[in-house]
């Protein structure tokens, strides 16, 4: 247990992230949220120069190493556009209910999607490497 030197509440250690031990993450998430809404036309334009966008070569050398792939997350994408298809709220692995993705076994099996969070995602193809038929 210690206590954050934010809201000065005695927390469990899994309350602190671990790059910083003064404040509880609570705290640490306001702070962020406060700063980005009081600041927003400054942070989006940080965004933009920053630029989270690949490239069109890039997407085009994608598409087309990956074709089966490509074509599965757009189908999917449109199909949940579309209320043709529902994610899950959960983890089908864990139960968490914080940034949930589609995982596709078989790219070949477009619509048959795990709902997985972002965690257990990144967890499955380090240890099982690519789906099929990427």
């Amino acid at each position: 247990m210690k206590i954050c030197k934010k809201c000065l509440k005695d927390k469990e250690d899994s309350d602190f992230y671990t790059s910083n031990k003064s404040k509880c993450k609570e705290c640490v998430k306001n702070a962020s949220t406060s700063y980005r809404n009081k600041n927003i036309d400054k942070v989006r334009a940080y965004d933009r120069a920053r630029g989270s966008r690949q490239p069109p070569e890039y997407l085009k050398k994608y598409r087309d190493m990956y074709p089966n792939k490509y074509k599965a997350h757009n189908m999917v994408n449109n199909a949940v556009r579309d209320k043709r298809l529902f994610p899950k709220e959960d983890c089908e692995n864990c139960g968490s209910i914080m940034r949930i993705e589609g995982h596709h076994d078989d790219y070949l099996k477009p619509l048959n999607v795990r709902w997985l969070c972002s965690c257990c995602h990144k967890q499955w193809h380090r240890d099982n490497g690519e789906g099929l038929n990427p």
